[in-house]
């Protein structure tokens, strides 16, 4: 800027007269300190009073407009409906899941509570059998994977009714007792799998089907009726036994064309499913006491020990999946 302009209040008028001063002046020209007549406005506020208070109210107008604006948008923020929130999980599981927990999955707590364990085994024992019965590789594969679907509704109908069980001893491993899956959903399952089981069960003959579906039947009974006394085993017996029928039965597309099972193989089946019976009930000796129940497993535990009744059970079973190869290997599965 080339020129500086300034005020000066003359004391003689009270008239202020308008001077201009070069920039560069010498120190000699400067005025002494203390020289009432040197004493000046400072060069770097507005020169116009007026023009000074308009910018100040339109700095304040801005503010005012600028607080208006956030609170505008704070409203605004309110009124959306919050987004859901996913977390972030990296790698395969973020991947295969969309970023959700395992645990949040339905179908893995579906899993997770249809007891996948002894419905896997169980299914893999039938298919084998059936196949070394002489069974086509389809009639066995149709019987493997119609025992899996079986299993796996019993395993869900048992976790719907020990639910409340399961909560008071909080047990993590049981998804329905936890809450992390309801039971309407289990429900739902278990319809959506029978209308499934049922055109499995019969398409290797309807009256094989029916003595399969009499079998999941009765072990579903068997989750409500007799189960804390001394018949526990009453179930896991004649469920098991219902097995040779289904198998003897059987015949592609929905004909009969076998007969009725040994009754050799009927008696060792049931022994089988008392066997099995006792070897799961090891595991929940402490909380069946807790809840006073009475039947034979728990009786028999208090008095030999969790560890020897286990031992015990296992090679009552062996021994028996044993009878069942030799007298098969003789008589066969059916008359």
């Amino acid at each position: 800027m080339a020129k500086m302009q300034r005020w000066r209040r003359s004391r003689s008028a009270g008239e202020g007269t308008l001077t201009e001063e070069a920039p560069e002046a010498g120190l000699d020209d400067l005025p002494a300190d203390g020289d009432p007549e040197t004493e000046d406005v400072a060069t770097d506020e507005p020169a116009d009073e007026e023009l000074a208070a308009e910018l100040v109210e339109e700095t304040d107008e801005d503010v005012e407009q600028d607080a208006e604006d956030a609170e505008d948008a704070e409203d605004a923020d309110l009124e959306r409906p919050p987004l859901p929130h996913v977390p972030d999980r990296p790698g395969f599981t973020g991947w295969l899941f969309g970023g959700r927990s395992p645990a949040d999955v339905v179908l893995i707590q579906l899993l997770q509570a249809a007891h996948a364990k002894q419905a896997i085994t169980t299914a893999l024992a039938m298919g084998l059998i059936a196949a070394v019965a002489g069974r086509p590789a389809r009639e066995a594969g149709v019987v493997l994977v119609t025992v899996l679907v079986g299993q796996t509704i019993l395993g869900w109908h048992n976790d719907i009714v020990d639910r409340q069980r399961d909560q008071a001893h909080g047990l993590a491993g049981k998804p329905v007792g936890s809450g992390r899956l309801e039971v309407g959903t289990v429900w739902y399952a278990i319809v959506v799998a029978f209308l499934l089981l049922v055109p499995l069960a019969t398409t290797t003959g309807v009256r094989a089907g029916a003595y399969y579906l009499g079998s999941v039947a009765v072990a579903m009974l068997g989750n409500i009726v007799l189960r804390t006394g001394f018949f526990s085993w009453w179930s896991w017996a004649a469920s098991y036994a219902l097995l040779p029928a289904y198998l003897s039965w059987g015949g592609w597309g929905g004909k009969a064309v076998g007969s009725a099972p040994e009754p050799a193989i009927v008696a060792l089946a049931a022994l089988l499913g008392v066997g099995i019976h006792f070897m799961r009930a090891v595991w929940g000796l402490v909380a069946d006491h807790e809840d006073g129940w009475t039947y034979l497993p728990l009786k028999l535990g208090l008095k030999l020990g969790a560890t020897r009744l286990l031992a015990l059970s296992t090679l009552f079973s062996v021994g028996v999946v044993v009878a069942l190869v030799v007298v098969g290997a003789r008589v066969g599965l059916s008359r």
